[in-house]
């Protein structure tokens, strides 16, 4: 997420400026498989794989429908250029796109009405929305967690934004070794598919405080996936082992 302009007056605590300023600078590129945000293109298809998932267990859905999540609301927080808003959208769910970064919100709406996608975009935080009423069966906060001032805060608020028995998914990076190698040392030294301090180390947050945090929002966990990244097949896998890089927690809002 990010935002050049001025700060919008609904933006709260848990929005950290710098981190918007990074992202806002990249927004042209959200649909560029090859710019800036080519590890979240690369990356989409496994995740777009788990959500529904999760979506589909949680709410007895049936994957091999042709919209199988018809009728369920979804609310895509940090949705950047809409790149996992699109495709729910297209799975039959009624989507709401949410970032802090005006720029990612005006790429997002315009490629949404070349694609003939009806998607609900608004430039708020999770805080604004919740606090103006605002509920949903689905929340995602993809690759977000790692970029807010808050987490806690951030998480109360997702909490406060679902339905009962809703769902929240949220996927974010490793606080170890093998991920500073990965995602800083290799995405942006080596690689330089991401420009030069958009991570930092500090905020990745391990699985168990992660866990920790859910629960203290007054969600329930329920599952404990990882991303993991093959230099040979140069593809993305899940796995319910590895969580060393790159992860996703599913949680329950009893």
């Amino acid at each position: 997420m990010g935002l050049s302009e001025k700060m919008r007056p609904d933006l709260t605590s848990t929005v950290d400026p710098q981190e918007i300023e990074k992202f806002s600078a990249m927004a042209a590129e959200w649909w560029d498989p090859e710019g800036k945000f080519k590890p979240l293109h690369m990356m989409n298809p496994v995740r777009l794989d788990h959500i529904c998932r999760q979506v589909a267990v949680q709410f007895d859905r049936d994957r091999a429908s042709e919209t199988p999540f018809r009728d369920l609301s979804l609310l895509d927080i940090g949705c950047g250029g809409g790149l996992l808003s699109e495709p729910m959208a297209r799975l039959g769910a009624t989507v709401t796109g949410a970032d802090a970064a005006e720029r990612n919100i005006e790429v997002a709406r315009v490629h949404a009405a070349e694609q003939d996608l009806a998607i609900d975009y608004r430039a708020r935080t999770a805080e604004a929305l919740a606090a103006e009423g605002a509920r949903f069966d689905v929340v995602l906060a993809m690759e977000i967690v790692e970029h807010v001032a808050d987490v806690p805060a951030f998480l109360r608020a997702c909490h406060d934004l679902l339905t009962p028995g809703g769902l929240l998914i949220v996927s974010t990076l490793n606080r170890t070794t093998k991920s500073f190698g990965a995602a800083i040392l290799g995405a942006e030294w080596i690689m330089r598919w991401l420009p030069k301090g958009t991570h930092d180390w500090s905020k990745f947050i391990t699985p168990d405080e992660l866990d920790g945090h859910l629960r203290a929002a007054g969600l329930s966990p329920v599952d404990r996936t990882g991303f993991v990244f093959n230099p040979i097949t140069w593809g993305w896998r899940l796995s319910d082992r590895d969580f060393a890089v790159n992860y996703a927690m599913t949680a329950v809002r009893d």
